[in-house]
């Protein structure tokens, strides 16, 4: 038999009395941590939301399919309702679902969710309370500032010598030549959307546009994509606001990484505008940023800051670009599914245009067909199938439940778009939706896919613009098919934030 050595023995006594006094300690903390889990869910009133049982520490996060919210949502809204609980970690959170329940959130009672919830992750990246950028700022941060400067700079849309919506038609134009210089064979035209979109954005931001091979701007495009793609992985830690999951080390770190990359480059562009701006003439946003920085020195409270113009810029871009190109990107998806669809815009836009006016947005009351073909492709296309969550401000009651004060609320606008009870065939394309029975062009009330309230989508207005103009553009001067041999392309919906469809190919033929 083997002897253990004195020193080793003495060595596992020593061992094994620690974890005899530190065992009783962890089940007690266990036991605690478990009483208080079951504390927290049993003090809810009888009004709060029903939704899944959570399981202790960790909620109902496991349950919950992070890689596609949307459809979970949807799962959820299917068995508990239209106003749905879940509990990431210890932290309530409710989903509203349908265009009732929404309208009365965010429209009939929307000052009672005008601010957003603190999420602890957003410190990583060097958030503060007045440099949150705009689209998580809370309302006692800069929020109500900084929502009412981008509105008033998108609002302007001249530049130095254009138009932005003459900016817009430029690019349209010189995206058909890229469409052209692919001769009829089949390509992906993901790429060529997004950096054309990506375009128009720059301009109004830095005051003028890259070309398409310019290493900043394929570096820009590059890394906010991959800001998108890393924070919609990392989701989890998001949703659970306020929860001690937001600071485990894990992947989500890469945020910060991401975001010190971007950072640099904004930052230099910004650094190259103070040395050449004239303080008599603002030409884009940093520009009129800067001027409210030199109007806000000596207040601390002041959001116009550079660490805030910086994430402004960030979120504009991705934002901005994203959706659009994404929008346009499923437009095109659904004229080579339904040729009968475009073989109709074609024929309105030969009517109206011709062959060689560019469209403006002064055409679109005589393209209803045209229009109501593109509001339908934003419903089904359903970009943005969760908006940013809110808070509550006060206990408010929805439908008929009550939502606690503090508890963070999401929208659920697929459920809007998608909702029965608003459409006649709301999982169906049709573009008729849109039209009256003499084919004018009707609004929807239940067509919200840049959400509503006092978080609406500051860029609503650009991006119809954009949206328009490049459909069209696209519309007037090609035909779009499935490439010969190629099988169907499928409708499969990727998520990174916002809703993309799978890559496919197409053929562009000349008009």
């Amino acid at each position: 038999m083997a002897v253990i050595p004195a020193s080793l023995s003495c060595l596992w006594a020593l061992a094994s009395s620690c974890w005899n006094n530190i065992t009783p300690l962890l089940i007690s903390l266990i036991l605690l941590a478990l009483l208080l889990d079951y504390v927290m869910f049993r003090k809810r009133s009888s009004r709060f939301p029903p939704g899944p049982t959570p399981l202790p520490f960790l909620g109902n996060l496991l349950q919950f399919d992070i890689r596609n919210p949307h459809i979970a949502a949807q799962h959820l809204a299917k068995k508990y309702g239209t106003v749905v609980s879940f509990q990431a970690g210890w932290h309530s959170v409710i989903i509203l679902n349908g265009f009732k329940a929404v309208k009365e959130a965010l429209i009939e009672k929307k000052d009672e969710f005008a601010d957003r919830p603190c999420v602890p992750l957003l410190s990583l990246i060097g958030c503060t309370k007045y440099s949150e950028g705009i689209l998580m700022a809370r309302w006692s941060g800069g929020w109500k500032e900084q929502r009412r400067f981008c509105v008033s700079i998108l609002k302007d849309t001249g530049t130095r010598k254009k138009t932005l919506e003459k900016r817009i038609s430029e690019e349209a134009r010189y995206l058909c030549s890229e469409f052209k210089s692919q001769e009829g064979a089949p390509f992906n035209p993901e790429t060529l959307l997004y950096n054309a979109i990506g375009n128009i954005i720059c301009t109004l931001i830095f005051g003028d546009y890259f070309d398409h091979n310019d290493a900043t701007f394929l570096k820009l495009l590059h890394v906010t994509k991959d800001v998108m793609n890393t924070v919609s992985r990392n989701l989890p830690q998001i949703v659970a606001v306020g929860s001690w999951l937001s600071y485990i080390p894990g992947p989500h770190q890469k945020i910060k990484k991401l975001y010190n990359d971007v950072n640099e480059i904004i930052s230099e562009i910004v650094k190259e505008h103070k040395e050449t701006r004239d303080p008599a003439f603002a030409r884009d946003l940093i520009d009129a940023f800067l001027e409210e920085m030199e109007k806000a020195k000596g207040d601390p409270k002041s959001s116009f800051n550079e660490n805030n113009l910086v994430k402004i810029i960030l979120e504009i871009f991705a934002a901005g670009t994203e959706t659009t190109s994404s929008t346009i990107l499923w437009g095109l998806l659904k004229m080579v599914l339904h040729p009968e669809v475009q073989k109709q815009v074609h024929e309105e836009i030969e009517e109206v245009l011709g062959r060689d006016k560019p469209p403006m947005m002064e055409d679109q009351p005589n393209l209803p067909y045209t229009n109501a073909v593109i509001h339908e492709i934003q419903r089904c296309g359903d970009i943005v199938p969760l908006a940013f969550p809110y808070k509550a401000q006060q206990d408010v009651q929805i439908d008929k439940f009550v939502i606690p004060k503090e508890t963070t609320v999401f929208s659920h606008l697929s459920s809007v778009l998608k909702d029965e009870a608003m459409w006649e065939k709301p999982y169906q394309f049709y573009p008729e939706h849109f039209l009256d029975a003499n084919g004018r062009f009707v609004k929807r009330e239940a067509f919200l896919p840049f959400s509503a309230g006092r978080h609406a989508c500051l860029g609503e207005s650009l991006a119809k613009k954009e949206i328009f103009i490049f459909f069209t553009s696209l519309l007037q001067h090609f035909t779009f098919c499935i490439p010969e041999n190629h099988p169907r392309p499928k409708e499969d919906k990727l998520f990174a934030l916002t809703v993309t469809p799978a890559p496919f190919q197409i053929c562009a033929i000349p008009r």
